[in-house]
C-alpha cells in the first residue's frame, strides 16, 4: 500500500397531499410525490462522462488505485500520477464531485452541473481513458453535505449518478434503491471481490456533538440506539451474501472511514453497534483476506484493529484528490502511522 502527495432540501415541492406518510419508502411520502416531476426530466438533460472509457475485464488483477473527494472545476493532478501507474482499475470511493443541492431546487441543478464540469476536466478526461472506473458516492455527490436517509432528492440523485458512470440497463443499481455494487474479478484461485457499499441512502440520523468543534467530538457523538442503521436491512442481507462468495480476496469499500476512531467527524464508530455488526458478520462469513478502504476525511492514513477473537482488520484511506486541508494529527488509537493531509492517491498492489 503506498499513498502518494500530489497535492434537502429543506423546503420540498408542494405536493398537493392532505396526508403525506413519514416513510421515506412509502408511496404517499414527499420522496414519492416528486417522482412525476422527476419522470418529466429526460435522460438527454443528464450529464454522462467521456465515452470511450475502457470495460472492466475479467482478467487477473495486479494493481488496483483507489482515490476520493474531488473538486470537479480544479486541477487534478494525482490523477494524471495515478494513470501513470498503470492500475488494471480504479475505485472512486465517493465525494467524486462536490454538488450539494444548497439552492433547495429539487431538479438538482448543482449535482448536474458538477458531473458536467467532472466530465470537462482534463485531468478526469485522464484516467476515465486510462482504466475501469468502479464508482460509489458519498455525501457530496449523493446531493447534501453529510446526507443520509431523509434526504428527499436521493432517488433522483441516484438516476444522475446511473447516467453518469453509464450503470448498464440490467444492471441492479438501475433498479433497486441504493447505489451499492459488487464485481468479481480474476481467474479461479485469484478472485477479487470487490464489493462496494452504500452509506448514505439508507443512513440513519446522526446524533450531533455536544461540543462542538472540541478534538474527538468535532461534530457527531456515537448513539448507541438499536434501530439505527448504516445500510438498511437490504444491503445488510447483500452484504452476507457477498462475503459468502468463494474469492482470494475481500475488499470492501466504505465511502465513510471504519476502524478508525479518536476523531468526531462521520464514521462507522457515530453507529457502533452497526459498526460491532458488520465486524462479526465479516468474522462469521469465514471470509478470506478482507480488507477496507475508504475516504472523505481529506487526509490519508492506515489502521489496523485486532479483535478478542485474534481476528485483524486493516483499513486505508485515501483522500483527498484536490482538497487538502492541512491541519494537526488526530487521535489514532487503530492508526499505523501519522496521516497525511496533502493531495493523495491509494495504490494496492
Amino acid at each position: 500500500m503506498r499513498f502518494f502527495a500530489t497535492a434537502l432540501i429543506s423546503a420540498l415541492a408542494a405536493a398537493g397531499c392532505a396526508h403525506q406518510s413519514t416513510d421515506p419508502l412509502a408511496a404517499d411520502s414527499p420522496e414519492a410525490a416528486l417522482d412525476a416531476y422527476y419522470a418529466g426530466i429526460a435522460e438527454a438533460d443528464l450529464p454522462r462522462r467521456p465515452a470511450g472509457a475502457p470495460a472492466l475485464s475479467g482478467d487477473r488483477l495486479a494493481r488496483i488505485g483507489f482515490a476520493s473527494c474531488m473538486q470537479q472545476r480544479n486541477p487534478a493532478p494525482a490523477l494524471q500520477s495515478l494513470a501513470g501507474e498503470e492500475p488494471d482499475l480504479v475505485v472512486l470511493m465517493g465525494d467524486n464531485v462536490y454538488g450539494d443541492a444548497y439552492s433547495g431546487d429539487m431538479s438538482l441543478p448543482e449535482l448536474r452541473q458538477a458531473y458536467a464540469d467532472l466530465a470537462a476536466n482534463p485531468d478526469f478526461q485522464t484516467i476515465n481513458a486510462a482504466a475501469p472506473i468502479l464508482p460509489v458516492w458519498d455525501d457530496h455527490d449523493f446531493g447534501m453535505n453529510d446526507a443520509g436517509a431523509s434526504f428527499s432528492a436521493r432517488r433522483f440523485a441516484q438516476r444522475i449518478f446511473n447516467q453518469f458512470w453509464e450503470v448498464p440497463a440490467g444492471d441492479a443499481r438501475r433498479s433497486r434503491p441504493g447505489v451499492y455494487h459488487a464485481e468479481m474479478v480474476g481467474p479461479p484461485g485469484e478472485e477479487v471481490n470487490l464489493i462496494l457499499l452504500d452509506t448514505r441512502y439508507f443512513r440513519s440520523p446522526l446524533r450531533p456533538t455536544d461540543e462542538r468543534g472540541a478534538p474527538g467530538r468535532e461534530r457527531y457523538m456515537p448513539d448507541d440506539d438499536p434501530t439505527l442503521t448504516q445500510l438498511g436491512d437490504a444491503q445488510w442481507a447483500w452484504l452476507e451474501e457477498e462475503l459468502q462468495r468463494p474469492a482470494a480476496l475481500h475488499v470492501i469499500v466504505s465511502s465513510i472511514q471504519v476502524v478508525a476512531d479518536g476523531h468526531g467527524w462521520e464514521r462507522w464508530g457515530n453507529f457502533p453497534r452497526e459498526r460491532e455488526r458488520l465486524y462479526q458478520l465479516i468474522e462469521e462469513s469465514g471470509a478470506d483476506n478482507v480488507v477496507l478502504i475508504s475516504g472523505d476525511r481529506h487526509r490519508a492514513g492506515l489502521y489496523r484493529l485486532e479483535r478478542e477473537s485474534g481476528a485483524v482488520l486493516s483499513e486505508m484511506t485515501a483522500s483527498s484528490l484536490n482538497l487538502a486541508f492541512p491541519g494537526e494529527e488526530e487521535a489514532g488509537p487503530h492508526r499505523v502511522g501519522p496521516t497525511f493531509v496533502g493531495e493523495n492517491y491509494g495504490v494496492m498492489d
